[in-house]
């Protein structure tokens, strides 16, 4: 199969403006791709495009994810500006902490919207246009090693990323039978370095949330790695089209074999830890 065009390529970022959205960005730029950065935050998007212009071209559309005619709207301003995209990062996604019965309705609503919704989104808008192009392309679904592992107190973003590695399955499937040049990978993060439990809890704290929290940023702190770093081992992945890509294998390898090990006993799910 033929190899993705990276230098001189284009990549569309969902979630640009900050996290790893904003390393894959930046690393884009430096292997000479063309950015086109989105995010529904437009002041962080300007400010984006002010620190990043100087590595490369990249310009900024603001977006929705969770609104398919936004999104349908990123697709449009980048055949426009662009002709074509190589890369399509969905990358986009919030946090939401608490009892899974407890989470208002919103909340919920919220992180599925954008989570998983912004995925869906984001290959309905784009995937018939890279088919019709015909020639190579990748896109690359963010999940979470949440995805594998459900832990407690963020059912929310569990259940949207579960969601999201069975998406991309089955995507991955469908360009297979269809012999088609559009790869698709499955992007695992461990813990990185963002801020995407900064302010997890949506109004709603309890002495539970609050501990679990202070737990997973001690974990960031302690193992996390930068956005950057990051953004380099995702694009090796790329690099050798590996649909999944886990930048982290000590944060999801054994824990997984542990879980399928567990299944195939028909052992209940170890207690939680926090």
């Amino acid at each position: 199969m033929s190899t993705v065009k990276i230098a001189g390529g284009v990549a569309v970022i969902t979630g640009a403006a900050s996290g790893i959205g904003l390393g894959l960005a930046r690393h884009a730029l430096r292997l000479g791709m063309r950015v086109v950065a989105a995010d529904i935050a437009a002041a962080k998007l300007d400010a984006l495009v002010a620190e990043l212009g100087p590595l490369g071209e990249i310009s900024a559309v603001v977006t929705d994810v969770s609104d398919a005619a936004s999104v349908a709207a990123l697709a449009d301003a980048a055949w426009q500006r662009h002709g074509g995209v190589d890369l399509l990062f969905n990358n986009a996604g919030v946090m939401a902490t608490g009892w899974a019965w407890q989470i208002d309705a919103a909340r919920w609503q919220r992180t599925l919207d954008i989570n998983i919704g912004g995925v869906v989104n984001g290959v309905r808008a784009f995937v018939p246009r890279l088919l019709e192009a015909n020639r190579p392309a990748h896109i690359i679904n963010t999940a979470s090693v949440g995805g594998f592992l459900a832990s407690p107190l963020m059912a929310p973003y569990v259940a949207s990323k579960f969601a999201v590695v069975g998406l991309s399955e089955a995507l991955h499937a469908e360009m297979q039978m269809r012999q088609a040049p559009l790869g698709v990978s499955l992007l695992a993060p461990g813990p990185v370095v963002t801020a995407i439990f900064d302010d997890p809890f949506g109004g709603l704290v309890d002495a539970a949330s609050e501990r679990f929290v202070a737990q997973m940023r001690a974990l960031t702190a302690q193992h996390g790695i930068g956005p950057e770093t990051f953004a380099a081992r995702v694009f090796a992945g790329i690099h050798e089209r590996r649909f999944w890509i886990v930048p982290q294998p000590e944060a999801l390898d054994a824990a997984l074999r542990a879980k399928t090990d567990g299944i195939l006993a028909r052992r209940d799910p170890a207690p939680p830890t926090c």
